[in-house]
């Protein structure tokens, strides 16, 4: 698995850390939860493309 995808893992994994700390802090945000399920497709298909 190349360095940028490796990077883009760790990078979508804190996100997650991110945006459940502030679920749990402040309330749900109905957008951050989006930008965070794109943030993992985009990782998918960077991983997607790396194995092909």
């Amino acid at each position: 698995m190349p360095r940028s995808t490796k990077t883009m893992g760790v990078v979508t994994v804190g996100a997650l850390v991110l945006v459940t700390g502030y679920t749990a802090v402040l309330g749900g945000n109905g957008w951050l939860w989006f930008g965070w399920v794109v943030l993992v497709l985009i990782t998918i298909a960077m991983a997607a493309a790396q194995g092909r």
